[in-house]
């Protein structure tokens, strides 16, 4: 399955498709650069920390305010959005977002 995120303007948006697969049950999600590279990683229950992840629609997708992380990577706020593939790392527990890191 090919699946993307979209990143812009301070945030991540998230399809429904990629909550329900990947982060069922998560409501916040922490974004964390490991050896060059980016992951979602999510988080479970009020006390887990990280940035919520917000519902945007009546679709069921959701958004993740990050304004600081994106910035230091040239998607800060009024960043145009740009899709970026996604895929999920077993090993690391969380999305790896290609393309996003330093490397």
């Amino acid at each position: 399955m090919n699946e993307e995120v979209r990143i812009g303007d301070g945030r991540v948006l998230l399809p429904r498709a990629i909550c329900e697969h990947h982060f069922p049950g998560a409501s916040s999600a922490a974004l964390l650069e490991r050896d060059g590279q980016v992951f979602l990683v999510p988080l479970g229950g009020p006390s887990a920390g990280g940035m919520l992840l917000k519902q945007i629609n009546a679709q069921g997708d959701r958004v993740l305010l990050a304004t600081d992380f994106l910035a230091e990577r040239g998607l800060g706020r009024f960043a145009a959005d740009r899709a970026f593939a996604v895929h999920w790392v077993e090993d690391a527990g969380a999305l790896l977002i290609e393309g996003l890191g330093g490397s």
